[in-house]
């Protein structure tokens, strides 16, 4: 059967819970706008359905929960300059994660397999959250010269110490362990658990979750929780990358090598969202995302570039405007906010 052939969210009503599968595995279930808008369906048909007392979400396929949005459609509206197809993709798409963020009843997410971009958007304003030991959870923005949206510019620099900015800046992906130990997700689950807990989660409620839960492995990033405080906490790109060097480790070296390979406008776009972030609510920092996306997927060369050199071309060879960090303008960063300021 084509991909094409059944609904790309599949929603059923099972027992107490209302649940929903994304369903494009061939795309690892990357959102579309017509999945987006069958969530925003989901969340109005639910939230007051007392029948309705938690929602599951799960992704098809085995091998992703969800991979982001569809941001190679995002960049063809784009280069054809069809501004209303990018604003509808992204105006709904946060409309949803609000809808989540204020569902009254538990919103569960199974993640198992890759989690990224709108993937997150669509699990981590709510919970519980499981992942297992296969979940590899991140935010890739700056790869693909966007942001951390999805109101994760709420969410990232409220984690621990400096972990939101890290992984903003340099898209690190994390394992499911990883991930509960970052504030991400909530509880650790072994995927041979999982049909066990769904079985459980639809009979009796989101409360089953604690008996399948398990204590996660120490974070991978352990070993660096400190360095990626120290480095990631500076005030700008420049000196994030000044920290580095001077730490004169092998793992400090790596991530300023990762960081020289991302967009140098998305970097500092992506450090001055979320510092704006950490002093916003998530209504105000959804709307900073979305008067954003207007000038940065629209007007600025680099997210066409960044989605054509990983996604489409592939060849890993993005050419930026400017190339390098240091020839950024602060100020011309600044400016590419005026228009979030102006509409409140």
């Amino acid at each position: 059967m084509s991909e094409t052939a059944e609904p790309t969210l599949i929603a059923r009503r099972e027992g107490i819970a209302g649940t929903l599968l994304m369903n494009r595995p061939k795309a690892l279930n990357a959102l579309t706008l017509e999945m987006i808008r069958a969530f925003a369906d989901a969340i109005a048909a639910w939230k007051d359905d007392a029948a309705v007392r938690l929602v599951v979400l799960e992704g098809a396929g085995g091998r992703a929960f969800c991979a982001g949005g569809d941001v190679r459609a995002v960049r063809e509206a784009a280069l054809a300059g069809d501004r209303a197809a990018v604003e509808a993709f992204f105006s709904e798409e946060y409309a949803v994660n609000t809808g989540i963020a204020t569902f009254p009843k538990p919103w569960v997410s199974l993640i198992d397999g890759v989690c990224m971009g709108g993937g997150i958007g669509v699990a981590v304003h709510n919970g519980p959250r499981i992942v297992t030991e296969h979940a590899l959870v991140a935010m890739p923005e700056t790869a693909i010269a966007l942001f951390p949206d999805v109101g994760t510019s709420y969410v990232l620099p409220r984690l621990p110490g400096a972990i939101g900015t890290w992984l903003a800046l340099t898209g690190a992906r994390l394992t499911g362990a990883d991930s509960v130990h970052a504030g991400l997700a909530t509880h650790f689950v072994p995927r041979e658990r999982l049909p066990a807990l769904r079985a459980a989660l639809v009979a009796e409620g989101a409360d089953a979750v604690a008996r399948f839960a398990v204590a996660p492995p120490e974070a991978g990033f352990a070993p660096h929780r400190a360095a990626i405080d120290r480095c990631f906490s500076r005030a700008s790109v420049p000196e994030i990358l000044a920290a580095l060097d001077a730490e004169g480790t092998e793992w400090a070296a790596g991530q300023a090598k990762i960081l020289r390979r991302m967009s140098p406008t998305s970097l500092c776009v992506s450090l001055e969202l979320l510092q704006r972030g950490a002093r916003q609510d998530l209504a105000a920092c959804l709307a900073t995302e979305l008067a954003l996306t207007r000038v940065v997927v629209n007007d600025h060369p680099d997210f066409a570039e960044g989605v054509r050199s990983v996604l489409v071309d592939k060849d890993g060879a993005p050419k930026w405007q400017p190339a390098r960090i240091e020839d950024v303008d602060p100020a011309a960063i600044r400016a590419m906010f005026v228009p979030v300021t102006k509409e409140g």
